[in-house]
Order: C-alpha cells, then sequence, then structure tokens
C-alpha cells in the first residue's frame, strides 16, 4: 500500500542535498555510510532517464507501518514495433537500500491496463527482474536498473491502452487492447528506420557486453572481499600475538628488576662478610629440639637417596653396572628411603601435636584469674 507526498519543486542537486542531510525526527532511514551512494544513484538516473523525478514520499508496509521514503517518478523509453513508448514506473528506495533491491512498480493511467498475465509484472503492477533478484551492492544501480526495464518492456509491453468504441451494446464486443499510443507519425525514411535498428543492435551488443563485464568485476570483488576477510582476520591474529609478547615482555622486564635487586643485596652482603670467618654450611642452623633434628635427618636422608638412584638410572643406561645389580641396589634403597620417610611422617605428627598442645596451654592461660 502506498501513500505519496510530492516534493518541493526544485533541482535534483538540490533536493537531494537537502532531504539526505535531514537530523532527527525528520530524518530519512537510510544509513549515514551509503546516503552519498544514493545521492549518486539518483543524480545518474536522472542524467541519463530526465522524465524521472526524485520525490519523498509516505510508503506503507503490509504490517501497517508507514516511513517517509525516496522513490523516482516518471517514465522510460521503450521500443516496441519501431515505435518508442513512454513507460511510466515509481521506483521506491526501501531502508535498506543500496544493500537490498528497490521497489518498482508500473504506474498506468486511467487509459492504460497491466496487460495479464505479464512474466515481469503481476496485477498490482509490481515489477520482477533477474536484474532486481541478482541485486549485488554495491555494483547495482538505478541508471542500470532503468536500462534493463526499458529493455524488457520492449520486448514484451506491461500496459496496454483502452480505447471505447461506440455500439449499442458495449458489453458484446471487447475493447480492443495495444499498446500505449503515441501521436500520429508520418511515414519514416527506409534509411532513417535502418539507422534506428543498427542503433539498437548495438545497444543490445553493448547491454551484453557491460553485464559481462559486470559479473567478471562482481566476481573479482567477490574475490578482493574474501581476501579482505582473510587480511582482517589476521590481522586479528597479529594483534592478538603482539598483546601477549607486550605482556610477556612485561613480565620479563618485572622478573629481571627482582633479579637485579637480589644480586645487590648477595653483592652487598658479600662485602660486608668479605675476610671473616669462614661459616660450616652443615653446622649453619642449630635444631630446637630433638623431633627438628631427627625431621632434617630423615629428609636429607630420603633426598640422599633420590640422587644415588637418579644416579644408577644413568649408570644402567650407560651400561656401567649391569641390571641384576640395580635391581638389588635400587630394592635396598628404596626400603631404606621408606623407613627414612616413615620416621619423617611421624616426626612432623609429634611436633605437630606438640604445638597444638602449647597453643591450648597458651590459650587457656588467658582465661585464668
Amino acid at each position: 500500500m502506498v501513500s505519496s507526498s510530492s516534493s518541493a519543486p526544485q533541482s535534483s542537486h538540490q533536493f537531494l542535498t537537502s532531504v539526505l542531510s535531514r537530523r532527527g525526527p525528520s530524518a530519512l532511514p537510510y544509513a549515514e555510510d551509503v546516503k552519498w551512494m544514493i545521492r549518486q544513484h539518483f543524480l545518474s538516473l536522472t542524467d541519463a532517464f530526465p522524465a524521472l523525478h526524485p520525490q519523498t514520499a509516505a510508503y506503507t508496509h503490509n504490517d501497517g507501518r508507514t516511513v517517509n521514503l525516496l522513490r523516482v517518478e516518471g517514465t522510460i523509453p521503450m521500443v516496441y514495433l519501431q515505435a518508442t513508448y513512454y513507460i511510466p514506473i515509481v521506483i521506491w528506495l526501501m531502508e535498506a537500500y543500496p544493500r537490498q533491491p528497490p521497489c518498482v512498480y508500473v504506474n498506468p493511467t486511467r487509459q492504460m491496463v497491466i496487460k495479464r498475465p505479464h512474466p515481469h509484472v503481476n496485477p498490482s503492477g509490481l515489477v520482477s527482474l533477474p536484474y532486481l533478484q541478482n541485486w549485488i551492492y554495491p555494483t547495482s544501480n538505478l541508471a542500470d536498473l532503468a536500462r534493463n526495464l526499458s529493455l524488457v518492456f520492449g520486448r514484451d509491453p506491461p500496459l496496454y491502452s483502452q480505447h471505447p468504441r461506440p455500439s449499442l451494446n458495449p458489453n458484446s464486443i471487447p475493447p480492443r487492447a495495444f499498446p500505449p499510443s503515441s501521436p500520429h507519425r508520418p511515414a519514416e525514411d527506409p534509411t532513417q528506420v535502418h539507422r534506428r535498428n543498427a542503433v539498437n543492435r548495438l545497444a543490445d551488443r553493448l547491454h551484453g557486453d557491460s553485464e559481462v563485464l559486470r559479473k567478471t568485476r562482481e566476481a573479482e570483488m567477490e574475490e578482493l572481499f574474501n581476501a579482505q576477510t582473510v587480511l582482517r582476520q589476521r590481522e586479528e591474529q597479529i594483534s592478538k600475538g603482539l598483546r601477549e609478547m607486550q605482556d610477556e615482555k612485561e613480565g620479563l622486564e618485572l622478573q629481571l628488576q627482582m633479579i637485579l635487586i637480589n644480586s645487590d643485596i648477595m653483592e652487598a652482603w658479600l662485602r660486608e662478610n668479605q675476610g671473616k670467618r669462614v661459616i660450616d654450611v652443615e653446622n649453619a642452623f642449630e635444631h630446637s629440639d630433638f623431633v627438628s633434628r631427627q625431621m632434617l635427618e630423615c629428609s636429607s636422608s630420603d633426598l640422599a637417596i633420590d640422587d644415588v638412584i637418579y644416579a644408577l638410572d644413568k649408570a644402567l643406561q650407560e651400561g656401567s653396572i649391569p641390571f641384576d645389580q640395580y635391581l638389588k641396589n635400587v630394592r635396598m634403597l628404596s626400603r631404606e628411603q621408606f623407613f627414612h620417610r616413615a620416621m619423617s611422617a611421624k616426626a612432623r605428627a609429634t611436633q605437630l601435636q606438640a604445638h597444638v598442645s602449647s597453643m591450648a596451654q597458651r590459650a587457656s592461660s588467658q582465661y585464668v584469674i
């Protein structure tokens, strides 16, 4: 359903610049990044078909929504039986244009009727063409659409004029239908007819070549879009890798600072203790009780046995000791290691129990009056 409202009379350039630059509630529902392209499409269309004029009008969708859209209204020429006729049309630019095709209607006058059936026009006047069905953004445009309409309608006109005839019984004689009539023309010069036919054939050939070129360019653009997608994915991967490397660099710099600080501390300690009496490492730590001494001895024996077993593994791999001797030594060391670990666990439990008892005594002493 369509309800139209004509725009103010002004040049196409000024009109398009004015309506596409609106902001706020009166702004047209087109994306900002395609308004310049919409303007160029309209200008190319009006340059090629001066009888078409851009307007703004209210368009009512099937669900009842009404939006203010751009449309172009007027006539396009078609050549039928070596004569030129003009077909009135209306082209609506929907909200998603130019990413989606426009909506095209034939706009018959009172003296015209729509041909039924027609392969490309339904009874309501809605036009369906392969060009619209195969609409590809951003190569498809309004000027090429109008040229395609002119060629298709020239092969099979969608509108016919009806001329009433005087008759005693109008219902008995059906009205004669024929393409929209034009003013009577005198007999044409055969040279002119031959020249027009040659121009039409040349136009058809050029249109075919342009279709082939358009499809080739569309395939190339599709490849470029795919390459762009791949490049964007790689850009994201590279950016992610750079962020990870930057984080790793910051972590390494922090570790380097800690190492430098520890090195300074060690160097200061060495300078301070240089020339002093050498301390025996084995006697550097004193045990607080017998249990602590037992735990330290068991832990050191356990670690020493691990080192011996590791050395035996290396010797076996190099063939320095026979396999049976290896098994005998490992079995003996494992038995001894198990003993040390059991003693260490028992000493740790005893130490933990003593610690808990000490804490309980301190806690009870706090509440003694």
